[in-house]
């Protein structure tokens, strides 16, 4: 498939984004009682080999959260976090959870699946709203290893993925502290030309 990329197709990335980020902001504020603030800085489409390298390198220790996404356009969600981040992330949500340090207690791991949770759920919602697609997600599954590792699970459990990639990069802020984390749709073959179409874009 030859791949679209206008502006106008940027534009409406960036808005299915920012919305999904507005709305998981809203959400994970609503969750630790406090004003979060997320910001989007970009959104692109790449391929599926550029994303171990995107996160640092096929050797690069992090979080993973893995969703598996069913309904008309079916995919596979991975909300990344690299390892030295995610200590930083649940401080700002979660303020003095992690003074017991490395390995993550069960709570640390809970909540790190619930902010997964989260951000599926909006960025899927706004993705709908574009699209009138409908979209449902599973129960998140967290992975703790090398980027590499984790992406070949990705391969594995989920089967054959198309080789292009949503990426929605979020940057979590408090006051003290900022966290960028990766949010990736890994579509199924048919799945990228359904969200083309459904969003007035043609394919060859």
């Amino acid at each position: 498939m030859i791949m679209p990329w206008s502006d106008l197709y940027y534009d409406i990335l960036r808005e299915v984004g920012n919305i999904g980020a507005g709305n998981a902001a809203t959400a994970l504020a609503e969750l630790v009682g406090q004003p979060i603030t997320m910001r989007v800085p970009s959104v692109v489409w790449l391929p599926l080999n550029e994303v171990a390298a995107h996160l640092g390198g096929a050797e690069k220790p992090i979080a993973g959260i893995l969703i598996g996404v069913e309904g008309q356009a079916p995919g596979t969600i991975l909300f990344a976090i690299p390892l030295e981040q995610v200590a930083v992330l649940l401080d700002v949500l979660m303020p003095g959870s992690m003074q017991g340090g490395y390995p993550l207690g069960e709570l640390e791991c809970s909540a790190l699946s619930e902010i997964g949770n989260i951000l599926a759920g909006a960025y899927l919602s706004s993705l709908s709203s574009f699209t009138l697609l409908s979209f449902r997600h599973s129960v998140p599954a967290l992975a703790i290893d090398m980027a590499g590792a984790v992406l070949d699970y990705v391969l594995a459990e989920f089967g054959s993925v198309a080789d292009q990639v949503l990426l929605i990069e979020n940057q979590f802020e408090s006051r003290e502290h900022e966290v960028t984390s990766y949010f990736f749709f890994v579509p199924r073959p048919s799945t990228l030309e359904k969200i083309f179409k459904a969003l007035g874009v043609e394919t060859e």
